[in-house]
């Protein structure tokens, strides 16, 4: 498994590859959210349900302007989730008709947090746009948070994990809707 300097990581994900990453709490893995064969391969490697959708990572809110209704929010609701930006905060939002299904799974909204990890955050800004962002383990197993916890098989079907540390978070960031602020992951 190589490692991959920021802009080999960026450059993989261009070409529809996988590749690992510290996130705020975890090890994430992710591709370009727009390229299904990416998507569907990195739900395969994960053995998890494209029906679940999955989390996009951002560098800026402006880089979710595409996939999110903000006018379906109040403007309460739509500060509170801006306010906390960037931030280990991901919200399940209104999506657009752009966001294809095998993001959002059998959901209308879309998960997203705009990630103030220094690495992840600069891989997001490399890509020029959104990337997935799941935990790098088996669907149903316990998420990384140290790079030696990362699952060897999994890696192995990755094209590269990029350096560094997670933000050392204790638990994966929480999950709320955006439009009442109710946790769906504590």
């Amino acid at each position: 498994m190589p490692d991959l300097s920021l802009e080999l990581a960026a450059a993989a994900l261009a070409r529809g590859g996988i590749v690992v990453y510290p996130t705020e709490a975890v090890w994430g893995i992710g591709c370009d959210p727009f390229d299904e064969a990416a998507v569907l391969r990195l739900l395969a490697i994960k053995r998890r349900p494209v029906d679940k959708g999955v989390i996009l990572i951002a560098a800026s809110a402006d880089q979710f302007d595409a996939l999110i209704d903000w006018d379906v929010l109040p403007p309460d609701r739509r500060e509170a989730v801006r306010g906390s930006w960037p931030g280990p905060n991901t919200w399940a939002v209104p999506a657009t008709a752009a966001v294809p299904a095998w993001i959002s799974g059998q959901h209308r909204s879309v998960a997203v947090r705009v990630t103030a990890h220094p690495q992840a955050r600069a891989l997001c800004l490399a890509h020029g746009g959104p990337i997935v962002s799941t935990s790098a383990n088996l669907a149903g197993q316990p998420p990384a948070f140290q790079r030696d916890q990362l699952d060897r098989a999994l890696l192995a079907l990755a094209d590269g994990v990029c350096t560094g540390e997670t933000g050392g978070l204790t638990a994966p960031t929480p999950i709320r809707v955006a439009a009442t602020g109710e946790v769906l992951r504590a």
